[in-house]
C-alpha cells in the first residue's frame, strides 16, 4: 500500500538496494565466519586423530580457556568498537582501532602471562599446554580484533582475506606440530599461524595497535565495556568450568569426548556464527521501521536456527561409521553417543538467539544480562550435576535440558521488554 502522492516506482529501489545491502553483509559475515570456523574445525579433526582422545581432552582444555578469554577481549575492546564506531568517519575509525587493537593486545599479553604461571605449575600433561597458550594468546586476541575491526568499518571482505591468511598459514605449522607430536607443539602451531594473520591485519589497515591507550579506550567505554565483559564471560566460563569439572568427575577423556561430538556440529555452527554478525543490527532496523513485526522476526530467526539444528544432527545420526571414524578417529566411538545431546543443546542455543537479538536492539541491557547470567548457572548445574549422575552421558543431557531451560527465559524476557517498549517507548539503553 502506498501513501497518497507517492509513487511505487520511486520507492521500489531503495527497497531493492536495502535488500541488497543486506544480502552483502550476510554474505561476507558468513564467508568470514565459514573460513574462521573451518580452520577452527580442521585443527580439531586433525589434533583429534593425531593425538587419541585424552590427549585430545587436554587440547580441549586449552581450547574453552582460549573461549573465555577471547570473550573478555571482546567485551573490553571490539563489542564497545563495533557498537559506536561502526559507519563513522574513516578518521574516527582509525583511531579508535588503534585504542581497541591494544586493548586486545594488552589483554592478551596480561592473560598469557597467567596461562603461562599457570601451565608451570600444572605440570603433567596439562601444563605445557597451557604454557603454550599463554605464549600465544596476544597474537591470537589480535587477529580477532582486526577481524572485528574491519566489520566495524564495513570492509567484511578484509575479515575474510585475513582469515584465509590464517588458514593458508595453519596447514604448514599442523604438519610441522604433527612431527613434534605433543600437545603443545599443536598449540603453538595454532596459535602461530594467528600470528601470522594477526600481522597480516597491521599490514591490511596501517593502524599500529596503541598498547599505551589500553587504559583510556577502557575509562572511554566503561558503560559498555565491562556490561559486555560479564555478559560475554559468563558463558564461556560456564563451558570452562564444566569441562574442567567434568574432567575431575568423570576423567580428561570425557573433556575430549564432548568435544568431538561438538566439532560434529562444527559445520552448521559456522553459519550460525556467521549470522550472528548482523542479526542483531537486522533486528534494530525492524524496530525501527516495523516495531511490531520484531516479535516475529525473532521468531523466525530462532525458529529457522534450531529447526536447521535438528535437521543437521539428523543428518549426523544417519552417518555411516565409518565416516565418523574418518573424521574423528578413535574419538569417533566415544563423540558418536552424545550427537543427539548435543543437537539439543545447539537447537535450545539456536532458539535462544533469536530472543537475545531482540533484546539487544531494545537495548534491554539489564533484562540480557540476567538471561546470560541464569543461563550460565543452569549451563554448569546441569553439566557437572549430569557428569556426578550418569557420567559424560548425563552431563550432555544436564547441558541440553539447562540450554532449552535459558532459551525459555529469553523468550519470556523478550516478550517483557517489548511490552515494556510499549508502555515506555524509549529504550534502556541508546548508544550512537
Amino acid at each position: 500500500m502506498t501513501t497518497q502522492g507517492e509513487n511505487p516506482r520511486t520507492t521500489a529501489p531503495p527497497a531493492r538496494s536495502a535488500r541488497r545491502a543486506l544480502v552483502g553483509r550476510l554474505s561476507w559475515g558468513l564467508a568470514d565466519q565459514a573460513a574462521s570456523s573451518i580452520s577452527n574445525f580442521a585443527v580439531g579433526i586433525y589434533v583429534a586423530r593425531s593425538l587419541g582422545v585424552t590427549a585430545f581432552g587436554v587440547f580441549s582444555l586449552a581450547w574453552v580457556t582460549y573461549g573465555v578469554v577471547l570473550n573478555v577481549s571482546r567485551g573490553l575492546a571490539t563489542d564497545p568498537l563495533v557498537v559506536r564506531f561502526s559507519g563513522v568517519p574513516d578518521a574516527s575509525w582509525r583511531g579508535a582501532v588503534a585504542r581497541s587493537t591494544g586493548t586486545a593486545l594488552g589483554v592478551g599479553a596480561a592473560l598469557g602471562v597467567v596461562c603461562l604461571a599457570a601451565g608451570f605449575g600444572l605440570g603433567g600433561r596439562v601444563g605445557p599446554a597451557f604454557a603454550a597458550l599463554g605464549i600465544m594468546l596476544p597474537g591470537l586476541l589480535l587477529q580477532d580484533a582486526w577481524r572485528f575491526s574491519f566489520f566495524a568499518a564495513g570492509a567484511g571482505r578484509k575479515a575474510f582475506l585475513n582469515d584465509i591468511v590464517w588458514g593458508i598459514a595453519l596447514v604448514p605449522a599442523m604438519v610441522v606440530a604433527a612431527h613434534v607430536d605433543t600437545v603443545a607443539a599443536f598449540v603453538l602451531a595454532w596459535g602461530a599461524s594467528a600470528t601470522v594473520a594477526a600481522g597480516y591485519g597491521y599490514l591490511q589497515s596501517g593502524i599500529r595497535p596503541r598498547l599505551t591507550e589500553a587504559r583510556g579506550w577502557l575509562r572511554e567505554q566503561r558503560d559498555l565495556g565491562y556490561r559486555y565483559l560479564v555478559e560475554n564471560v559468563s558463558l564461556s566460563g560456564a563451558s570452562q568450568v564444566r569441562a574442567y569439572g567434568l574432567g575431575v568427575i568423570v576423567g580428561v577423556s570425557a573433556v575430549g569426548a564432548v568435544r568431538g561430538a561438538e566439532l560434529l556440529m562444527g559445520p552448521f555452527l559456522a553459519v550460525l556464527m556467521g549470522l550472528s554478525l548482523v542479526t542483531v543490527p537486522e533486528a534494530a532496523r525492524v524496530l525501527r521501521r516495523a516495531p511490531h513485526q520484531l516479535g516475529r522476526f525473532c521468531l523466525l530467526l530462532g525458529g529457522g536456527q534450531a529447526a536447521g539444528a535438528l535437521l543437521w544432527g539428523s543428518a549426523l545420526l544417519l552417518m555411516p561409521g565409518r565416516l565418523g571414524e574418518l573424521a574423528l578417529g578413535d574419538v569417533w566411538h566415544s563423540s558418536s553417543h552424545l550427537v543427539v545431546q548435543i543437537t539439543l543443546s545447539v537447537a535450545g542455543a539456536g532458539l535462544g538467539t533469536g530472543a537475545a537479538a531482540g533484546l539487544r536492539a531494545l537495548g534491554a541491557a539489564r533484562r540480557s544480562l540476567r538471561c546470560q547470567l541464569f543461563a550460565s548457572a543452569c549451563y554448569v548445574g546441569g553439566g557437572l550435576g549430569g557428569a556426578a549422575v550418569a557420567g559424560t552421558a548425563g552431563s550432555a543431557w544436564g547441558v541440553a535440558a539447562a540450554t532449552l531451560s535459558g532459551s525459555a527465559v529469553w523468550w519470556l524476557q523478550l516478550r517483557s521488554a517489548v511490552r515494556e517498549r510499549h508502555r515506555h517507548p524509549i529504550p534502556e539503553v541508546r548508544t550512537a
